[in-house]
């Protein structure tokens, strides 16, 4: 039996409760019975995201990883991306029982995208591999255009909760932008969530994409996603505003996306950060100074990107 870790014991727990707390015990029975089904053995330590276990395993040949997640329905079309991109700038799929919510993927190696030092080189690659990643998508994924009512009402919600903690002007352009590009959106299969964690190094090509959502919608999304996600750098920067612009400059021409729909959907996703801070944390600060800066930084972005409009 796998040994699973005690980390994500406890957040799995701290935010499902007890549905959480049951399927971390049924967890090593499902691991073994995957390893069983598909041929495997393991073969190293067993890692975690946010919401699933990794198994390094080996089997008929070849090095891959056991992936297990959380039954929720943010993962329930992760396989479907991996099928559609067949090893196109992410890594292949090899297995899938989609109904413990596991896959059998190509292993890519523990060292990811954050750790490169060169930030301009961060981006880029991101931005190339987004280019690659958006290929016609797959009938039955969810469409980002039928979400986008909900995402304004839930803006709007929040805004009124939370004592209206942004400028107007701020709050006013993330709207314009869900009812003026969100409702009217390309059918191209978009990662979701893409930052320098979900990017891993290879061998088969140098960087390869992992945690797919499995969208479909406009590439120049996960412009705004991969912004947010440079939080802690942006926070050194001598001048918010120019740093910023950097991301979005050298994303779009990486992308090949028009870099006025990027620093649109990047001013949005500020947006959402600024109240998600206020309401959850985040996941590298959920109390104290630094969620403070944080959020301020995302306040900042929601304004600065505002400005551009």
């Amino acid at each position: 039996m796998i040994v699973i870790p005690e980390a994500f014991v406890r957040a799995t727990v701290a935010r499902e409760g007890e549905a959480g707390a049951a399927w971390v015990r049924e967890l090593p029975r499902i691991v073994a019975e995957l390893l069983e089904c598909w041929g495997c053995v393991p073969d190293g330590d067993v890692t975690h995201g946010g919401v699933g276990v990794v198994v390094p395993v080996h089997g008929d040949g070849r090095s891959a990883v056991l992936k297990v997640s959380f039954p929720h329905p943010g993962n329930v079309h992760e396989p479907d991306a991996f099928v559609a991109w067949g090893g196109r700038g992410a890594v292949v799929l090899y297995e899938r029982d989609d109904g413990r919510f596991a896959m059998l993927l190509e292993r890519a190696h523990a060292v990811d995208l954050t750790q490169v030092e060169d930030g301009d080189e961060v981006v880029a690659v991101a931005g190339r591999l987004s280019r690659r990643l958006a290929v016609p998508a797959p009938a039955g994924l969810p469409r980002m255009s039928e979400q986008t009512d909900a995402w304004e009402r839930e803006l709007l919600a929040e805004s009124e909760e939370l004592g209206h903690p942004l400028p107007r002007r701020a709050l006013a352009a993330a709207v314009a932008t869900l009812r003026e590009l969100g409702r009217d959106q390309p059918d191209t299969l978009v990662h979701g969530d893409l930052h320098g964690r979900n990017i891993l190094r290879a061998d088969r090509e140098s960087w390869l994409a992992v945690d797919p959502k499995g969208y479909a919608g406009d590439p120049a999304y996960d412009g705004g996603t991969l912004l947010t996600s440079r939080a802690l750098t942006l926070l050194a920067a001598d001048d918010l505003g120019k740093a910023a612009d950097r991301v979005l400059e050298v994303f779009a021409e990486a992308a090949e996306l028009d870099r006025e729909r990027v620093r649109r959907w990047a001013q949005f996703h500020a947006v959402q950060a600024s109240f998600w801070g206020r309401r959850q944390g985040f996941r590298t600060a959920c109390g104290g100074p630094r969620l403070d800066d944080l959020t301020v930084l995302a306040d900042r972005l929601a304004e600065l990107l505002s400005r551009c409009a």
